[in-house]
């Protein structure tokens, strides 16, 4: 995960707890929230017999809170403490799981639930924002550097309870325990409330309130004069559009697969799917595949930095796209081994790491330097959630239109405009100068205003 320096606190930082005790939870809690909100949502809203287009678009549509976060992120510099907002967002979201597991049982339970899923959504992204805050305001440079490694480790965990130890949980009750889905996921969201409650108390006591940026705007005017000059100077770096091409259509392909993959792996071969149950798919998707993802993305982390971005980029998308043939192959042939499945998932998964590293550091090194970097990365990483989240929400229209074997075939296509802003993405900073911290950003409070690694999160085909 990226992170930038805390040089505009003020004054000497209070001792606080040892990062150990307080940077693996916090980030823990941003994945499972998460994972839960824009993924788990599809296959629970599937099981219980929404169409693919619904549960698709549904859950892509969770997405935007996370694309927008920045548009209110100046805002709790203004108020309280970060600490603060992270417990009061904890417990919202306890709260908010309580309530979606209390209404799945009713028998119009959609609405209150996607009501429910929105506060999740908007209480996840300032909690992500509260977190990142304290992390960046409290911990030197050095020590954000030494802990980035726990601190995306810890968030990706999140995924593998979320979408691989729970869902497979959904799996077993229903299928060994014989209970209906509804009851099912009723348990899991309510073990999830139970999570988050726990852990606000806990960082009620060990996290670091967070520091307040010497320049953290005075009234809601003043920050937005400066998110308006940040928004300005964004889109007046030179050839922002081919750049802003870049960071929407790399993952254009992925953002079909991110909803319709598991989808697929689970309905029933009737309706062309696999017909995999709950617990196989935790199994593919929250174990093998986050950990395919986590090889690829450190291993494509190691051969950026040896052979330098500008020269393997195009490559990297490639590596992105060319392993979705992988879906092609398994709706042509419909394998029955769970475990071929899962080997085949996993690669795709591990080509997926491997390439998204490009989008990252390019985004970090050729679109966000300048004096206002860390809202300029966001705009930017908003960008790459926005292509996720309407090419999320229009793929289960086109798969229920032209059913999964073409629907794989199109997304394949969908490489053709990624391969295309990739080539002519432009390189105007140098590797060295755009991946370092750059002057402090008025307004902005040292906050790592990005859904980097959330967005990086393997697409759970």
């Amino acid at each position: 995960m990226s992170v930038h320096s805390a040089a505009n606190m003020t004054g000497e930082k209070a001792a606080y707890k040892h990062p150990v005790f307080w940077v693996p939870t916090s980030y823990f809690a941003e994945g499972v929230i998460y994972i839960t909100v824009t993924l788990v949502s599809a296959i629970m809203l599937k099981n219980l017999g929404l169409s693919n287009e619904a549960a698709a678009g549904y859950a892509s549509s969770l997405t935007l809170p996370y694309v927008i976060k920045p548009l209110w992120a100046p805002l709790l510099e203004m108020f309280k403490t970060k600490k603060f907002f992270v417990i009061l967002m904890q417990l919202v979201l306890a709260a908010a799981l309580a309530g979606i597991a209390l209404v799945l049982p009713m028998k119009a339970f959609l609405v209150p639930a996607l009501v429910l899923f929105w506060i999740c959504g908007f209480s996840g992204a300032t909690m992500d924002i509260g977190t990142d805050g304290v992390y960046v305001t409290t911990l030197p440079a050095k020590r954000q550097a030494a802990f980035a490694g726990v601190q995306s480790m810890a968030w990706s965990i999140g995924p593998i309870v979320a979408s691989g130890v729970l869902l497979s949980a959904t799996g077993y009750l229903h299928d060994e325990k014989q209970m209906g889905y509804a009851t099912a996921w009723m348990i899991i969201f309510f073990i999830i409330a139970g999570m988050l409650l726990l852990m606000s108390v806990y960082h009620s006591a060990i996290l670091p309130p967070g520091a307040k940026a010497k320049d953290a705007p005075k009234d809601v005017g003043d920050a937005m004069r400066t998110f308006g000059k940040a928004f300005v100077t964004f889109f007046q770096k030179k050839d922002i559009w081919l750049m802003i091409a870049f960071a929407y259509l790399f993952r254009f392909g992925i953002g079909l697969l991110d909803k319709m993959g598991p989808i697929f792996l689970i309905d029933k071969p009737e309706a062309g799917g696999l017909g995999l149950s709950n617990q196989v798919l935790g199994n593919i998707i929250g174990t093998f595949g986050t950990a395919g993802f986590l090889v690829g993305s450190l291993l494509g982390g190691l051969f950026v930095a040896k052979t330098g971005l500008k020269r393997v980029l195009f490559f990297l998308c490639l590596c992105i796209n060319i392993p979705n043939l992988t879906f092609v192959y398994l709706s042509q042939t419909m394998p029955t081994s769970s475990t071929l499945v899962t080997v085949i998932v996993t690669i795709e998964k591990f080509g997926y790491g491997f390439g998204a590293v490009g989008h990252m550091l390019y985004m970090m090194q050729q679109i966000a330097p300048g004096p206002y970097k860390t809202a300029h990365y966001a705009f930017a990483t908003g960008f790459m959630g926005l292509c996720m989240m309407t090419t999320g929400m229009a793929s289960g229209f086109i798969q229920a239109a032209v059913g999964y074997q073409w629907f794989f075939i199109i997304v394949m296509i969908c490489a053709i405009p990624s391969l295309l802003a990739t080539w002519f993405a432009p390189f105007h900073q140098s590797e060295k100068d755009g991946g370092g911290d750059d002057e402090p950003e008025p307004g902005e409070g040292g906050e790592k205003a990005a859904e980097a690694e959330k967005a990086e999160e393997p697409a759970a085909e």
